[in-house]
This record gives structure tokens, C-alpha cells and sequence, in this order.
């Protein structure tokens, strides 16, 4: 007796099975293709927006939000879990900074010793933490002697074999190492002092948030609305409605910035949010000078997106002062 496996189609329903698997694979496999052709394009124009981004910004836009998201995090942790781990913090980007700034002067031909330079910016961090302002403008003023004299030591031993003049260019050098020290150790510090305050961490959090948003206003309005430069010479990216933008996001952050967490009145705020705001754009114009004057785009490339710590820093610095000032005044 013969016959067909038992399970195996037979005759026009077996036809019919298989028709109907091989429909749903080509189903499948359009959908697929489909899905993939789709993903492309998205990708495509994702990849095309972040060129015109990128060529109009000179930035990768996503990959420094991401750098600026985990710095941000580690800022938090820092100020509102325990206050002492700020100073590493502290520690991390003074030495970046001032190590940043020096190796960018030596392409201007001016030559400040980098070891002592980055060993007082991180000594300066726990003095002035643990020894308030006098140990601040002790420590700032101690590095200003250590380096000169590293300077003067290295002049006297190599007779400036390089070729430059030797009056002229020492003296520059050692102006640029008291400058280093003052523009980035100094600056820095009135943070460290500031949260070491009683209370003074919701002071450091809130002066860093009103210059990001100064910085984000500026950022934003100028990269929608920016037609007038406002300092093409020093850099010809700022417009004035950069400036407006600036302006408004930053007093709009002064205010929700006292009531909610200084409880302070609200016409503080706006006192606060236009100080920060105008200390931020000064301190982003006197990068972008040195930066101009020395015949370059960023002071490094350890922070992709972003350049270099201190390109990060210059409107954070002179607003730590007015921070420190503000709280001596009010807090």
C-alpha cells in the first residue's frame, strides 16, 4: 500500500502552504529592505544637519552636549553629595586650564615653566579651601614668585640660546606667567572659596548654571537670529542678538535662581543674572582675544566639541569672582 508521510501537504492545500510562507518571507524581507532603505535616509539626513551645524558652529554639536552632560554630572556629585570631593574636581581643571594656557603661549613665542605653573594650581585648590581667601591670594601670589624665578633660573642657565632677544623676551615671559596665574588660578579659586562657605555649593551651583544659560541664550539666538557682529575684530562669531539672548535667559535663570535655591528676592535675581551674564561675555571675549592674538581656534583638543577645558572656562571664571563678591555682599 503506498501513501505520503503522515504531516506532509498533499494536492492543492500543500500548493497553497507553501504559497503562503513564501509570501510572508517576501513579505518579510520587503519590510526589511524597506526598514533599512528608511534607516539610511534618517541617517543620511542626520548626518547631513549635523555638517550645516557643524560648518556653520565649527562644532560636533552632539558629541560636546554629551561631553558637557558627563561634566555636568560630575559637577553635581561633587557640590551636592560631598562638598570636598569639589576640590578634585577643582584640582582636574585648573591643572588642565593653566597647562592649556601655556602650552598655547608657547606658540606665540612667550615661554612660562609649565611645572611650576600647573603645581600651584593644584596647591591653590586646598588653600583655598581650607584657608579661605587668604590662602587663595597667598597661594596665587606664591606661584607668581616660584614661576618668575623658575623663569629667571632658566634664562640665567641657558642664556636664552633660542635667539631671542633676551630683555625683551624675558620680561614678556614673566608677565605671562603672572598672567596665568592670575587669569586662571586666581579666577578659579574664588569657586573653591565660594563652596567652601557654609551654603556657599548652592552659591558655585547656581552662578555655573547662570553663565551656561548666558552662554546657551547667546549660543542659540546668535546661531537663529545673529546678523550684526558685535565684536568682529575679537571674534566675528558674537552678534548682538547673541547678546540679547544672552541677556534674556540669563535673568530669567537669576530669578528662578534666588527664589528656588538662594532664597533670595527676586529683584536680586535680576541683579545676579545680568552680573553673571556680563561677566561671562567679557571673560568669552578676552579668550577669544588671547586666542586671536595668538593665531588660534582652540587652546586644545583634550575635550572634542569643545576644544580645549579653558575654552569651556572663560565665561565660568570672571563669573566665580562676581559669584564670591555677590555672596560676601547678600549671602
Amino acid at each position: 500500500m503506498t501513501g505520503v508521510p503522515e504531516g506532509e501537504p498533499t494536492g492543492a492545500g500543500g500548493d497553497d502552504d507553501r504559497s503562503a510562507r513564501e509570501d510572508f518571507r517576501s513579505q518579510v524581507h520587503a519590510r526589511k529592505v524597506e526598514i533599512e532603505r528608511q534607516f539610511e535616509a534618517g541617517r543620511a539626513q542626520f548626518d547631513q544637519a549635523q555638517e550645516k551645524i557643524k560648518a556653520r558652529t565649527g562644532r560636533n554639536l552632539i558629541l560636546a552636549i554629551l561631553i558637557g552632560a558627563a561634566f555636568g554630572a560630575a559637577l553635581l556629585l561633587s557640590l551636592l553629595v560631598i562638598k570636598e570631593l569639589f576640590m578634585v574636581f577643582a584640582v582636574v581643571v585648573a591643572a588642565f586650564a593653566s597647562s592649556e594656557l601655556v602650552q598655547a603661549l608657547r606658540k606665540g613665542d612667550i615661554r612660562v615653566p609649565i611645572v611650576p605653573t600647573v603645581a600651584t594650581a593644584v596647591a591653590a585648590v586646598p588653600a583655598s579651601y581650607y584657608l579661605g581667601a587668604g590662602g587663595q591670594l597667598l597661594a596665587v601670589l606664591g606661584g607668581i614668585v616660584l614661576t618668575s624665578a623658575w623663569r629667571l633660573i632658566a634664562a640665567a642657565a641657558t642664556r636664552d640660546a633660542e635667539g631671542r632677544e633676551p630683555g625683551r623676551g624675558l620680561a614678556l615671559d614673566l608677565a605671562a606667567g603672572a598672567f596665568v596665574q592670575g587669569y586662571v588660578t586666581f579666577l578659579a579659586t574664588f569657586a573653591v572659596v565660594l563652596t567652601a562657605a557654609e551654603g556657599g555649593q548652592w552659591w558655585t551651583l547656581a552662578f555655573i548654571i547662570a553663565a551656561v544659560a548666558a552662554d546657551t541664550g547667546a549660543y542659540a539666538f546668535g546661531l537663529m537670529f545673529g546678523k550684526h557682529p558685535m565684536a568682529p575684530v575679537i571674534s566675528p562669531k558674537k552678534t548682538w542678538e547673541g547678546f540679547a539672548g544672552a541677556a534674556g535667559t540669563s535673568l530669567v535663570a537669576g530669578v528662578l535662581l534666588a527664589v528656588f535655591m538662594l532664597d533670595e528676592p527676586w529683584w536680586f535675581g535680576l541683579l545676579f543674572g545680568a552680573a553673571i551674564m556680563l561677566s561671562a561675555t567679557m571673560g568669552d571675549l578676552v579668550e577669544s582675544l588671547i586666542k586671536r592674538d595668538l593665531g588660534i581656534k582652540d587652546m586644545s583638543s583634550w575635550l572634542p566639541g569643545h576644544g580645549g577645558f579653558l575654552d569651556r572656562l572663560d565665561s565660568i571664571l570672571p563669573s566665580a569672582a562676581v559669584a564670591y563678591v555677590a555672596f560676601s555682599l547678600f549671602g
